[in-house]
């Protein structure tokens, strides 16, 4: 106990909240396209940090796929990647031809108009819970203004 203490007493993190300073996850835009089969189908979403703290996005959990997989798009190839920063008082776009998050052997194709469920896990703010709205395949929330 008197370690933690003077460890938590030693940081330089100006943000002193009543939570240690721990970042604040907020999600916007969340949607899924209506998967064309039950092999995969990928997530988007905007991960907004309103913290002075920096952290990462360490991994995705849902109730329809045990497989999810956080994915880089570089030079038109995606990848998995480990995690992807969330800056302080910035945000990561997870975006259609970008970095997204992909499901992979779901467990039940979700039809336009359903929620799927997941919980995002960071480095250091806490789990985030998010409905994703199942969306046309050819939705792009970048072209809409509604929701």
């Amino acid at each position: 106990m008197t370690a933690a203490l003077a460890i938590s007493g030693c940081s330089s993190d100006s943000d002193t909240k009543a939570d240690g300073g721990k970042p604040t996850m907020t999600v916007s835009g969340a949607f899924m396209p209506e998967p064309v089969n039950d092999a995969m189908a990928g997530a988007f979403m905007v991960i907004k940090n309103d913290s002075k703290t920096a952290d990462k996005l360490t991994g995705v959990t849902s109730p329809l796929s045990d497989d999810l997989q956080i994915h880089e798009t570089k030079n038109q190839k995606m990848q998995q990647v480990a995690s992807m920063d969330v800056p302080a008082n910035g945000e990561l776009n997870l975006e259609r031809g970008g970095n997204h998050v992909m499901f992979m052997g779901l467990k039940n194709k979700p039809k336009v108009g359903d929620k799927v469920t997941v919980e995002l896990r960071f480095e250091k703010a806490d789990p985030v819970k998010v409905e994703l709205d199942v969306k046309e395949r050819t939705y792009n929330a970048q072209n809409s203004n509604a929701h």
